[in-house]
């Protein structure tokens, strides 16, 4: 056995004579200075090493270097103390350990590592050559002095170092990768492509040297030979993600998409390539709709690849959900979402899609059943009752779908949220005022006799109600004020303040023809009419005159101005678009106006 240092002996003494370290401050020991250091220092490491307490350890280093300057050990160990926290005085206490002890690699590598972590870059690259000088039989010190030097955009110098750590270790992979990525970049393909040659000449056998020297040939357009390089390295395996990956790259480089997806199958096949990556390299293929046009076949066969391998994976049923969708296959879609309604535990979204598609699809009886399940799962999920009021809303059952949309503001939790829904309770009420009428709204408000247009006025009090409520949480609910400012048009009433309304709308957005409609409405029934007529003319433009209501309401204001032609013109493509015939009809018997002077 080896005899113990006198340090060693020293700190056993000190061990067995003095109190083990704990809470509060370091105590003063009744030893020389020198030896109390050692002690120090010892009960430092044991504090750091076994019981993880680097704050108390720190003080102990600290402790020791107090009471010897001097004392290396103690440098050190606080260097790596503070590294993570405190880079910069890590670096002072890193350069101190050197300093007085510099035939010490240990304490002049923690150096350089405390350099590299200030991005002292430059000095770092003289303490690393230095280590490397000192000890040449490291590789890793030629790694990060090469590293250093491609840094400083000194790759010549970089490779110069790579060479010599090859002549004097022989190839090491990760040494020989960084020399042929630092020749591609110093256009030295030819030589990068030697040094491949070499690689696989040595091993015939190891696919990833195949695989490199394909890269290389691709990078320097030589197609063929890369194809035989890529072909050598799956025909020893064929299910390398390596090789695969970089085949697809190469394909996705030459634009050859077929090949390109076909890979892409082969890799979906393995279990190796992590699920996230399949999702993602799908979602990317299908974030360009002209390409998921073109190859759809391609790209049909690779969401079914992920549907059969992840049947149950939440993810997958929504990407293949989504491509069924995006296909037109809403019927499909809709399958695969129910047949996923029994899952454990059960998952909102399906139940959200499955309402949606079967609301798009008009089947309002499937919609109120799907709706009535989700509630009993998630009865607190705002969203599901929102959607229970609109099916009584589509089916007409208005005092059902003001009940469901008033049961949702009790898991509403922001101010904006209970605005839409006030906005949609206001709507209900609307809708139900004029439900029991045969006559359009512009007509319904715009003579007396109420009880015969059959207007409720009770149940629009409560629709302004509403959406007062609706703008005390979200006054500057955008679709809540046109609503409210057009229906005050209509009827005729509060027309100052429904132009303010119209006015805010027309700020907040932009240039929606929908909202300009409504602004130039309010300034028509204010006798407003000319700024009326440019606000509509730009508001059917904007539309590409498409919705009805614009192009009437445009000729009745041309009538009113007195410009009977066109007035008659946009009346007409009203009616080509869908509107009432009737309504048309006697907007046509009406007769000119005169124009007004000007």
């Amino acid at each position: 056995m080896k005899r113990l240092t006198a340090t060693m002996v020293l700190s056993l003494v000190l061990f067995s004579t003095a109190f083990v370290a704990g809470k509060g401050s370091p105590t003063a020991l009744e030893f020389p200075d020198s030896l109390c250091s050692v002690w120090f220092y010892t009960e430092g490491v044991k504090l750091h090493t076994i019981a993880g307490d680097t704050a108390r350890a720190r003080e102990y280093f600290q402790e020791a270097i107090r009471r010897d300057s001097t004392y290396a050990p103690a440098w050190y160990e606080l260097a790596g103390n503070l590294l993570p926290s405190s880079p910069d005085e890590a670096v002072d206490a890193a350069r101190r350990a050197w300093q007085l002890d510099t035939t010490n690699r240990w304490y002049h590598q923690l150096y350089g590592q405390t350099l590299l972590m200030t991005d002292r870059y430059g000095e770092a690259l003289k303490v690393f050559r230095r280590l490397m000088e000192e000890n040449p039989k490291d590789p890793d010190n030629y790694r990060i002095v090469a590293a250093l030097y491609e840094q400083r955009q000194s790759p010549f110098q970089a490779l110069v170092t790579l060479d010599s750590a090859e002549v004097r270790f022989g190839r090491i992979p990760l040494l020989s990768s960084m020399k042929r990525r630092l020749l591609v970049a110093t256009n030295q393909i030819d030589k990068a492509l030697d040094e491949a040659r070499a690689m696989v000449e040595e091993a015939p056998y190891e696919v990833e040297h195949h695989v490199v020297l394909a890269d290389l040939y691709a990078a320097d357009k030589k197609d063929s030979l890369a194809l035989a390089e890529y072909r050598a390295a799956l025909k020893i395996d064929s299910t390398n993600v390596r090789a695969l990956m970089s085949l697809g790259d190469f394909y996705a480089g030459r634009q050859d998409y077929r090949s390109l997806l076909a890979t892409t199958r082969q890799l979906f096949l393995l279990d190796d390539l992590p699920l996230e990556l399949k999702i993602k390299r799908f979602e990317n293929f299908t974030s360009d709709t002209r390409f998921y046009r073109e190859y759809y076949f391609q790209l049909n066969d690779l969401a079914s690849t992920l549907a059969i391998r992840y049947p149950d994976d939440p993810r997958i049923v929504e990407l293949y959900a989504r491509h069924l969708i995006a296909s037109g296959e809403l019927e499909q879609a809709l399958t695969l979402y129910k047949n996923h309604l029994g899952d454990r535990p059960p998952v909102e979204e399906y139940y959200r899609m499955v309402i949606d598609i079967e609301s798009y699809l008009q089947r309002p009886d499937s919609v109120y059943r799907y709706v009535t399940r989700a509630l009993e799962l998630f009865p607190d999920k705002v969203d599901f009752h929102i959607s229970k009021g609109h099916v009584m809303n589509n089916s007409k059952q208005y005092d059902r779908a003001i009940r469901a949309y008033r049961e949702s503001l009790r898991y509403a939790d922001t101010d904006s949220l209970r605005s839409v829904i006030w906005g949609m309770i206001g709507d209900t009420w609307h809708q139900q005022a004029i439900s029991g009428s045969e006559f359009p709204e512009e007509e319904l408000f715009s003579q007396t006799g109420d009880s015969k247009k059959g207007i409720d006025r009770r149940d629009m009090k409560e629709c302004y109600r509403s959406y007062e409520k609706s703008l005390s949480y979200w006054p500057d609910n955008a679709l809540v004020l046109n609503n409210y400012a057009y229906f005050l048009s209509l009827e005729g009433r509060d027309l100052e303040r429904a132009l303010v309304m119209s006015s805010r709308v027309v700020a907040l957005t932009d240039n929606n023809p929908t909202y300009l409609d409504t602004h130039a409405w309010v300034l028509y029934k204010l006798g407003r009419t000319d700024e009326a007529k440019k606000l509509l003319q730009k508001a059917v433009a904007l539309d590409g005159q498409e919705n009805p209501e614009l192009l009437v309401h445009y000729g009745d204001i041309l009538h009113e101005l007195g410009e009977q032609f066109m007035a008659e013109i946009y009346w007409r493509r009203a009616l080509e678009k869908g509107y009432d015939a009737r309504q048309i009809e006697e907007r046509l018997k009406q007769p000119a106006k005169t124009k007004p002077a000007e």
